[in-house]
Order: structure tokens, then sequence, then C-alpha cells
């Protein structure tokens, strides 16, 4: 069977756009939450509040890996950078492990199998 045209095809393909796009989602708030930090915005403004919530889950794991650089009423969250790093670190291992379920012709496996050995 060719694995172009595997039963199992399109829904790897929809998981692996999921995954991209839950990421991508996620990538951007981060961002926010940097650049807002780094500019010194307003705590209390209510945009600055929202992307200061939502992120928070996903920043706080890293909170105390580094410490906070502040100058001026600025602060560069580094950690935040280091969140977006494993975030995007975990969704491709997510994809890869999606990629494993995928059909594959004895031919395709074969070539794979010897390029490893080569590797």
């Amino acid at each position: 069977m060719d694995s172009y045209n595997s039963p199992s095809t399109k829904p790897l393909y929809r998981g692996t756009q999921i995954v991209w796009y839950v990421l991508g989602l996620i990538e951007v708030l981060l961002a926010f939450r940097f650049v807002l930090k780094l500019m010194g915005a307003n705590a209390g403004a209510g945009f600055t509040a929202f992307i200061y919530n939502v992120t928070y889950v996903f920043a706080a794991p890293f909170l105390n890996v580094f410490s906070i650089t502040q100058v001026a009423g600025s602060v560069a969250e580094w950690t935040t950078l280091l969140a977006m790093f494993v975030y995007w670190a975990l969704a491709v291992g997510i994809v890869k492990l999606f990629l494993m379920g995928k059909t594959v012709s004895t031919p395709e496996a074969a070539a794979h199998l010897s390029n490893q050995e080569n590797a």
C-alpha cells in the first residue's frame, strides 16, 4: 500500500496541524508577554493583565530558572524565551512521534534503516 494513500495519513496530518496551531498560539501569547514586560507595560491595563494572566500558566514552570533583568521599569524576562524554546522542542517531539505512526512500505523502511546504519 502506498504510504500517501494510507487510512492513517489524514488523521496524522490533522494531528500535526493541531500541534502546530496550539504551539503557534502559545508562542504568540508568550511573545506578547516578553515584549510587554520588556517595554514596561502597565500591568493594570486590561490587555496587559489579560496577557500576563493567560501566559502565567505557560511561563510559571520556568520563572525561577534565570534572574530577571530590570532596567528603568523594563523587565527582560529571559525565562519566557526559555519557555518558548521548550514548547517548540516539545511540539517538534510530538509531531515526530505522530509521524512514527505513518504507514511505511517495506522498501521505504529498508532505505531508512540503511541510512540509520550509515549515520
